[in-house]
């Protein structure tokens, strides 16, 4: 991305923080694709067959944004990292949406293969996922943080650094750290 893109989506970011309603569809026309490459990596980890395609995703985050009559953003990996937290909750109180209907008998029975999600050749159970990493947050905000920056939102160890204003080197001890602790949460693995 080149400089001036960037300073244009800047300059687009601090006018909605100062309540310029358009500058929201100024900005997200510039960053469309890195949003769709976050909820690309999203869809990914979701359940096969999930009803919510990539584009649809984005929409519903855009949707979301709308709603913000004043945000606050540092700069793009800011903002993206923010999109990317808002496609986690939105895949979230889908997939808890889908579970409670089939609890109530609104649906086919839940089985094991629908309750996981395959990321990186390991099932993992996006519920469970979300819960472990409220409990990482609850105990390392910033640990936590990490995670959702690096994990769902895609960002790099520097850009992650760079959103919440810490060293390169302190994002990838924490991220070492949240990934070990997350995997022993997940699956019981004390050896970890």
């Amino acid at each position: 991305m080149s400089e001036a893109v960037s300073l244009a989506i800047s300059e687009l970011l601090a006018k909605w923080g100062a309540g310029d309603r358009e500058a929201l569809n100024a900005v997200v026309p510039l960053l469309y694709s890195d949003l769709h490459k976050v909820a690309h990596l999203y869809m990914r980890k979701a359940r096969p067959g999930h009803s919510l395609q990539t584009t649809a995703l984005v929409n519903e985050v855009y949707l979301r944004l709308e709603q913000y009559h004043r945000a606050h953003f540092q700069n793009r990996s800011h903002f993206v990292a923010i999109c990317a937290l808002l496609m986690r909750q939105i895949l979230i109180g889908y997939e808890r949406t889908r579970r409670a209907t089939k609890r109530r008998g609104n649906g086919s029975n839940l089985t094991l293969d629908d309750a996981i999600v395959v990321t990186k050749g390991r099932p993992i159970d996006l519920i469970a996922l979300d819960d472990a990493l409220n409990d990482l947050a609850r105990l390392d905000p910033q640990q936590g943080r990490i995670v959702e920056l690096r994990f769902f939102g895609g960002l790099s160890i520097e850009e992650t650094a760079e959103v919440l204003d810490i060293s390169p080197a302190t994002v990838k001890r924490h991220w070492t750290t949240a990934r070990l602790w997350l995997h022993h949460e997940l699956t019981g693995d004390r050896h970890a």
